[in-house]
């Protein structure tokens, strides 16, 4: 990210805006280069401070440079944000993280077939993202390209063939995260129960949790077979996992997951309609 000619808007500067800022500038990008519009002074306020960045508190003409316009706000608010950009982005690509609002909701709202929608998660904080993209059909090849110098700034990403799927991946990346943090706190919970201090506690779940992922992902074997190589029959792993099959923990997740990807379903649904 070190072509000086190249401009980043972004609008919205919450904390998916700030992983994604971090990243360029860790990458090479120079804080002249990135506007962001942030309305609420404190947000703007650490902005400037952590990266140095142009913050205005409303779109005005200064978009017009833009080459890439990144929308991180809220669903509800997006409608009501694009507004005031569109007469100055047209000719940008945007790329949105917003949950649930479909590209062609953005691509009226912004004046431009040029749309990449994308689902990050909170992980992409510390560079241990996993964002899925999906491109609208006049999105060029080089216009992928650039996105992907962005979103890879944050971790690992993957392109999906239809945008349906990203409700799919909402459910399971992008809230993911939480179900791993109410898994910790479960764990840690259990720990102060057996007798553990809660710093001891938490300290083994969260490094239980990011040992076994990366063995996973250094493994080609299944998440089954992995877990069958823990588990012999009659010993401590196989008492928790019968009693979790007992308690039906899996298909309570799996309906849950259902939940989420129904609820960002709804979202499209709900707030592509102005």
């Amino acid at each position: 990210m070190s072509n000086t000619s190249r401009h980043i808007a972004f609008i919205g500067g919450g904390n998916m805006a700030s992983a994604i800022i971090g990243g360029l500038i860790r990458q090479g990008m120079q804080p002249m280069q990135i506007t962001v519009i942030e309305p609420f002074a404190e947000t703007a306020g650490k902005l400037l401070k952590d990266f140095g960045i142009t913050v205005l508190p409303a779109a005005g003409a200064a978009l017009a440079q833009a080459d890439l316009v990144v929308w991180a706000v809220k669903p509800q608010m997006f409608s009501e944000a694009a507004a005031p950009v569109m007469p100055h982005t047209g000719e940008a690509l945007h790329l949105s993280v917003a949950a649930g609002i479909r590209t062609d909701s953005i691509c009226r709202w912004v004046g431009t077939d040029r749309v990449v929608r994308c689902m990050p998660n909170t992980p992409a904080l510390v560079g241990q993202g996993i964002t899925a993209l999906f491109p609208n059909p006049s999105v060029t090849a080089a216009d992928k390209a650039l996105v992907e110098q962005v979103i890879g700034t944050t971790g690992q990403y993957l392109w999906v063939d239809k945008e349906s799927q990203l409700d799919a991946v909402t459910a399971l990346s992008g809230s993911g995260p939480a179900y791993v943090f109410y898994f910790l706190e479960a764990m840690t919970e259990a720990g102060v129960g057996m007798g553990l201090s809660t710093e001891q506690a938490y300290k083994l779940a969260v490094a239980t949790f990011s040992g076994a992922s990366a063995l996973a992902a250094a493994s080609t074997e299944s998440p089954e077979v992995l877990r069958q190589r823990v588990t012999s029959k009659g010993g401590t792993t196989y008492a928790a996992i019968t009693a979790m099959e007992a308690s039906g923990i899996k298909p309570a997740f799996v309906k849950a997951m259902q939940a989420a990807e129904l609820r960002a379903r709804e979202l499209g649904d709900e707030f592509g309609k102005a």
